[in-house]
């Protein structure tokens, strides 16, 4: 089993930053991709950001330019820079990783979820 701790999560005044992190802990072998998601109240739950074992990245439009995700394969744990955040960046925000030990499937995990809310 894998356990994800997220933190950093907080209240921002629009065009200020905020840096989260999620820490995997447990059976951590075999952790692939990494990303963070996000849900805002009323809203289904959409992809913010992944980032691949090989350091390859992928970010959702609406946060291009702004948000950075990283990752320190050595302490299992990923980051989402988020810099000049808007309103509409207000959300619950989630990590999940995948984790596969060959030749067997991947499975996910989730985190608990750490709040953002930006005001104006």
């Amino acid at each position: 089993q894998v356990q994800l701790v997220e933190s950093g999560g907080g209240l921002v005044q629009a065009g200020g930053s905020l840096r989260l992190s999620c820490a995997a802990s447990g059976s951590t072998s075999g952790i692939n991709n990494m990303g963070w998601y996000r849900q805002a109240p009323g809203k289904q739950r959409e992809l913010v950001a992944t980032i691949r074992n090989d350091g390859v990245t992928n970010y959702a439009d609406s946060v291009k330019g702004r948000f950075t995700i990283s990752r320190d394969n050595a302490k299992n744990t990923v980051y989402l820079q988020m810099n000049s955040l808007k309103t509409e960046d207000t959300a619950v925000y989630y990590c999940k990783i995948l984790r596969r030990i060959w030749p067997g499937p991947s499975y996910e995990y989730w985190g608990q979820g750490t709040q953002v809310t930006v005001s104006s």
